[in-house]
Order: structure tokens, then C-alpha cells, then sequence
């Protein structure tokens, strides 16, 4: 089955388009998953599954994406603030196995809060360590 998100790159598929570049796209999910008005999705043309198969430049070009959408979101909504979402990978919750970001605008007076609760669990030993020395790899 092809990937949606490639299908909508391509422009097999229809979006609601809120910018497009030669390495990024941007356009807004389906209105019943949008988390707020102006919610859009920030999906490199490069198919990788997440952040952990992405080229640099797949990288890069999204982060460029998400600053040029999130700037645009100030300006033509109002918003005081973004909230940026990722899952990448088994046990994240990612839905489309395509590495994609949630821009999501924040205005000051808004109840909404995009931040996940601790889960309580934790890792035993020197987690800093581990991390580091695997960041080190």
C-alpha cells in the first residue's frame, strides 16, 4: 500500500495546502483530528518512517518548514505560540508511518496543552549515561 503522506506529496491525493517547498510540504490534517484551528502538518517529501531514519536533510528541510508555517501562524492567526508534536516508531502512537510533525497554534487565553503527563516509569541506573554514550555511537 502506498503512503498517504507520499500520495499527497505527489499530489495523487488532495490536501488543504498551507505551503509548499522543493523538500517540504505543509497542509492541514482532517478536520476531525485537528487539535486547533490552523493545526497543520509538517511532512518532508523524502519518505523516512521517524526521526530515526530521516536524512539530514529530510530533517532540515522540515525544521525549516515548521519555522515558515509557525511564523505564518503568528501573522495570519494570532497565535502567541506553537506546539510542535512528533512520534516516531512502534509504542509512540505515530499514525502514518511517514516522519511528520504537528504545528499546532497556541494563543495565551486557549485551555488547550499539548504536553504529554508523565508516565511514572522509570529506567534504572545511570540513564544520562546511557544516553550519552549511545549518542556517542
Amino acid at each position: 500500500m502506498p503512503c498517504v503522506f507520499c500520495s499527497i506529496a505527489s499530489g495523487d491525493l488532495p490536501a488543504h495546502w498551507v505551503a509548499r517547498g522543493p523538500d517540504a510540504i505543509a497542509f492541514l490534517p482532517l478536520p476531525a483530528s485537528a487539535l486547533a484551528p490552523g493545526h497543520t502538518l509538517v511532512v518532508p517529501r523524502e519518505h523516512s518512517t521517524g526521526v530515526h531514519d530521516a536524512t539530514p536533510e529530510a530533517f532540515t528541510a522540515a525544521g525549516l518548514m515548521i519555522q515558515r508555517v509557525a511564523r505564518a501562524m503568528r501573522t495570519a492567526l494570532g497565535a502567541s505560540g506553537v506546539c510542535v508534536l512528533n512520534a516516531s516508531g512502534p509504542g509512540s502512537g505515530q499514525s502514518v508511518a511517514h516522519l511528520h510533525f504537528h504545528v499546532v497554534p497556541h494563543w495565551e487565553d486557549d485551555e488547550y496543552f499539548a504536553w504529554p503527563e508523565p508516565s511514572g516509569r522509570r529506567l534504572e541506573g545511570d540513564l544520562a549515561r546511557a544516553l550519552s554514550d549511545a549518542a556517542d555511537a
